[in-house]
């Protein structure tokens, strides 16, 4: 990868890459799961914990990596006391499918053999071959650098995944040697052991499906074939105008009758409610998007609740805590933090309302903000239902607007104001006749009228 990480912490679609097999294995309930990790184990045994918590995985250090049995043999320790069947996946292997391992376990439970996974890839070149005998049963795997010129023009290929009797490894792997030309201990070489003792069966496989992400362009193929499934999914009752620019993460969930605009990203835990609109460029993470609600072009909210039948941007931010009631309307340019916007009440235009809650009906007008930082500390502005808060309003809490008062525009709101008292600090105006004329005067020499004289 040349990257400063490790390769399965690189992200595939929101998630660690590592966390797609993992996670499968906790869909078919494998218990427990162990994770043999070398370089960089605590970033990723951080990553898997932060992601399915402390007692999610198993973790044991490989300290030095001398193949896939010897990772195996390390593993073995912490599945003491274990039984039924053993499954070895890979890191860094995304694109494994339910159903691949499902068929891939009910082969090994069915025969009591060894299951294992092959494929043919278009160029088998650097993978370890499917060896058969004539009745057309798995004998052995031969990696290509140990494969003769034979076996070496064999199309099928071995891709490392495994299930079988968990006492079989047990028995097989203390007795694996090193005795091939990279001097690693093979996961390979329990194929022909299996042959002679339990038996082998094959699961074939869609190479796509199995192919291990070794650099960063595998890793933007394996993301573009993630997002068509995932994409493909919500298709079935959702309309997506362009899948092809469209992102929605494996964790989100889309409604019946939703609608999604073209280079729209849905990432973390998003949920968009049945019949919301969700409009070109909109980037929603972790956010709740209520039935029939519509999010207009280009709005980005991340931990944002978005009400039923509200209606949201062009262009607004919410920011995390940002909660828009039924029916609340939120415009052009204006950004929510930590902020409750009560049902039906609007902030249309040029708004900045932080650490607020907003009751029902509150129209806020363009340019107001609430000041709810000192320097040092934030304190919450209250409005309540009814008020009308006018354009170019600066509301500095703490400090609370009563039900249905009215803030004038332009003013400063320093202290409550009652409900139903009109709120106004402005200076007089006042106007001063002939004003523009002296000015011109003072910085050009001639009067502005006089130099206008006799045109036409």
């Amino acid at each position: 990868m040349r990257s400063s990480r490790a390769k399965v912490l690189h992200d595939l679609l929101g998630r660690p890459m590592i966390a797609y097999p993992i996670e499968l294995g906790l869909a078919l309930r494998a218990d427990p799961i162990v994770a043999v990790l070398g370089h960089q184990r605590t970033a990723v045994e951080a990553a898997l914990g932060a992601r399915l918590g402390t007692s999610g995985v198993v973790v044991v250090e490989q300290t030095e990596q001398r193949g896939t049995a010897h990772a195996l043999r390390v593993a073995l320790p912490a599945l003491r006391g274990a039984r039924g069947i053993l499954l070895v996946l890979y890191g860094d292997v995304p694109l494994l499918r339910r159903e691949t391992l499902s068929a891939l376990v009910a082969a090994a439970r069915r025969t009591g053999g060894l299951a294992l996974v092959t494929t043919m890839p278009p160029d088998p070149t650097g993978y370890g071959r499917i060896v058969r005998d004539a009745r057309g049963q798995v004998t052995a795997v031969v990696e290509h650098k140990d494969a003769t010129v034979e076996q070496r023009a064999i199309g099928e290929v071995n891709a490392g995944i495994y299930a079988g009797p968990i006492e079989f490894f047990r028995r097989a792997i203390p007795r694996i040697a090193a005795r091939n030309a990279a001097g690693e201990y093979y996961l390979t070489d329990i194929v022909a052991r299996a042959a002679t003792t339990v038996g082998v069966r094959a699961v074939p496989a869609d190479f796509r499906d199995v192919s291990g992400v070794n650099d960063r362009r595998q890793l933007v193929d394996a993301e573009a074939i993630l997002r068509t499934r995932v994409n493909a999914r919500w298709m079935s009752h959702a309309t997506l105008r362009d899948p092809t620019s469209t992102i929605i993460e494996p964790d989100v969930v889309v409604g019946a009758d939703v609608e999604i605009g073209r280079g729209v990203a849905l990432r973390g835990k998003t949920r968009i409610g049945r019949g919301a609109r969700i409009g070109d460029g909109c980037i929603l993470v972790d956010t709740d998007v209520g039935a029939d609600a519509e999010v207009r072009p280009y709005t980005v909210a991340t931990e944002a609740v978005i009400g039923a039948a509200a209606l949201v941007g062009p262009f607004s931010h919410l920011r995390p805590g940002a909660d828009l009631g039924a029916g609340a309307h939120v415009g052009n340019f204006v950004e929510l933090k930590k902020t409750k916007l009560g049902p039906g009440s609007k902030a249309n235009h040029l708004a900045y309302l932080g650490d607020a809650i907003i009751g029902r009906k509150v129209n806020i007008g363009a340019g107001t903000i609430t000041c709810n930082y000192n320097g040092y500390e934030k304190t919450q502005t209250i409005i309540e239902d009814g008020a009308f808060i006018g354009s170019d309003t600066q509301l500095v809490a703490p400090v609370r607007v009563g039900s249905r008062a009215v803030v004038a525009a332009g003013t400063t709101v320093t202290a409550d104001v009652p409900p139903g008292a009109l709120a106004i600090s402005r200076t007089p105006q006042t106007s001063r006749s002939g004003y523009a004329d002296r000015l011109a005067e003072r910085y050009t020499g001639h009067h502005a009228r006089k130099r206008t004289a006799g045109r036409r």
